[in-house]
């Protein structure tokens, strides 16, 4: 599976810890450390010796000992202080207020009283100063995914099987049980990720369409570690599965749209296959990215979308040429 932009970063900042606390360390070490080959630790110290802070001249970039480089050992000169514990300022601390707001009214609609959230928000808003205050003022409305909350995190939290009355993409009401494994954020809705009795196999269902969630007194037969955690399974829908080519700089969207799986393509580009309830969203995604696609299957779906671009060229000369 492609390695997403969030693991890479994540990967990235805790290597500078690393390296901070530990000269001196072949490449090979690190490579078994974060259990990665020496050709991903290579290029991921290629990547930060070109980062730093504004101005990049040599001295804003984070540096490395070249000499010891080349013997395949690293050595970390120049952090730019990226390896002290980060202080937000008020502007930053703010931003993460509002962004932790659909949370706390998830927690709040879902009758959770979640002590990590309540301590990460007390010490944001401590960091904010007077500004929290505009954080209070974002009006955030997540009831239509509240209803399935609770029970979901119940049945994840005591490991027992989930009971959902759900309503798919095609208005089909159906009922199944589940094991619930995670709760998932695509950025606009969120999914419960869990194991369907009914398919025998991995879905993702969006708490919005959940009519009614109970929690179940048979325990889970299925945990992360046994359905593979970080993988992506497929949307509870039997709609059109599409196939796109990628380039390089439109891989974020194998990271906002949940897909059936995703394939390295050799220049860095990135195939992905998902499941579309409604074909005319996909074709306005495509239509968006442009250039950026460069493959769509099936045919008779690139074809409909060609069709489409053919029309919107077309409306575009008629009002340049004013009839």
């Amino acid at each position: 599976m492609a390695e997403t932009t969030g693991a890479r970063l994540t990967r990235l900042l805790a290597l500078i810890a690393y390296l901070g606390d530990n000269p001196g360390v072949p490449v090979s070490e690190v490579a078994a450390h974060f259990d990665v080959t020496p050709d991903q630790v290579v290029a991921d110290v290629n990547l930060l010796w070109v980062t730093g802070t504004p101005g990049y001249l040599p001295d804003d970039l984070i540096d490395f000992a070249a000499d010891e480089y080349d013997r395949q050992v690293l050595t970390l000169t120049n952090p730019r202080g990226m390896d002290r514990p980060l202080r937000l300022g008020a502007h930053e601390a703010l931003a993460l207020l509002v962004a932790l707001r659909p949370l706390e009214a998830l927690s709040a609609e879902g009758g959770i009283d979640d002590e990590v959230l309540r301590s990460a928000t007390a010490k944001l808003t401590a960091a904010a100063g007077e500004a929290a205050r505009a954080a209070r003022a974002v009006d955030v409305h997540v009831s239509d995914a509240a209803a399935a909350l609770a029970p979901a995190r119940q049945a994840m939290s005591e490991g027992r099987r989930l009971h959902l009355r759900y309503v798919s993409a095609a208005d089909i009401v159906s009922e199944r049980d589940v094991d619930p494994l995670e709760l998932v954020w695509d950025g606009s809705r969120w999914y419960l990720r869990a194991w369907c009795h009914r398919v025998e196999g991995l879905r993702h269902f969006r708490l919005d369409r959940v009519l009614d969630a109970r929690v179940l007194p048979e325990p889970a037969e299925h945990r992360p570690e046994s359905t593979g955690a970080g993988t992506e399974p497929e949307l509870d829908t039997d709609d059109l599965l599409a196939e796109l080519d990628l380039t390089r700089r439109a891989r974020w969207v194998a990271e906002r749209v949940p897909v059936v799986d995703q394939q390295e393509l050799p220049d860095g580009g990135l195939r992905v296959r998902l499941r579309v309830a409604d074909p005319a969203w996909l074709t306005n995604l495509v239509l968006g990215l442009g250039p950026d696609v460069r493959r769509v299957a099936p045919p008779e779906l690139a074809a409909a979308m060609s069709e489409r671009a053919a029309d919107a060229l077309r409306a575009y000369e008629d009002l340049g040429s004013g009839t």
